[in-house]
């Protein structure tokens, strides 16, 4: 997503100026995207949200599908638009990002210097004629704070749920390109391990704020089969078979 992320400089960027959007074109061969816990419910009814397996930092990592093909998005139409009615926060915080210091003790704002998004003659900008920061700038730390807060508490859930063992690997197979495709690589809460926890451990995992989030999970998963109508025809064309199936099933 990032091509040339740097710390928001008052001097570095003095004239600069990002421009708001709705294209989303940067976004188009992201067939995954990272997910907070909080964000689940409002992702479910869009997403298959499985959990991945984090090479780099050990442990879990949430993701929404949003291809059944590597490289290839399949809620970004060709004209950039994003056919969904919720989208990952992690795409709308582009191009601002947040990056550890170099003792790790802090975090700072950056911005992607290489994004489409970013120019010195268009747009909102980030220092005003005095070098001090316009309000987008604070907004955006405040956003990418409560981000932060969110990421953290995701991984608390993760840790949680593989220290007592409620992952399994999915096992699923659906009809792409009128062909059965296996999926493999992800993980699920199990649900008949977590049906069978003790009442203590259930109260537990209540009292944590963790239920919405696990059946949030759970439910998301019957999106695997619009994921994979959707990728195999345009976003704007699979949208409307969802909502003409939607319409038959009501009446």
């Amino acid at each position: 997503m990032f091509k040339n992320i740097v710390p928001i400089n008052k001097d570095r960027h003095a004239k600069a100026k990002v421009k708001q959007s709705n294209d989303f074109s940067f976004a188009k061969d992201f067939h995954l995207a990272y997910v907070t816990v909080h964000e689940f419910v409002r992702a479910s009814g869009q997403y298959p949200i499985v959990f991945l397996e984090d090479q780099q930092n050990g442990g879990f990592k949430t993701i929404a599908l949003l291809g059944m093909e590597v490289g290839h998005n399949a809620f970004v139409s060709e004209d950039g638009k994003w056919d969904a009615k919720y989208i990952p926060a992690i795409i709308r915080r582009y191009p601002f990002a947040l990056a550890p210091t170099a003792d790790g003790d802090r975090y700072v704002v950056c911005v992607d210097e290489g994004s489409d998004y970013v120019n010195e003659e268009e747009g909102t900008a980030l220092f005003n004629a005095e070098g001090a920061p316009e309000p987008v700038v604070e907004n955006v730390k405040r956003y990418l704070a409560e981000l932060h807060q969110m990421d953290q508490f995701t991984a608390e859930f993760t840790n949680f749920l593989q220290s007592h063992n409620l992952l399994t690997p999915l096992s699923m197979r659906v009809n792409l390109n009128e062909q059965p495709r296996n999926i493999t690589g992800c993980y699920v809460v199990n649900e008949d391990r977590l049906n069978n926890l003790g009442d203590e451990m259930f109260l537990d995992i209540r009292k944590k704020k963790y239920l919405p989030a696990i059946y949030a999970h759970l439910m998301s998963l019957a999106q695997f089969e619009a994921l994979a109508s959707r990728t195999t025809q345009p976003a704007a064309a699979a949208n409307e078979d969802s909502e003409k199936a939607g319409e038959k099933e009501a009446a």
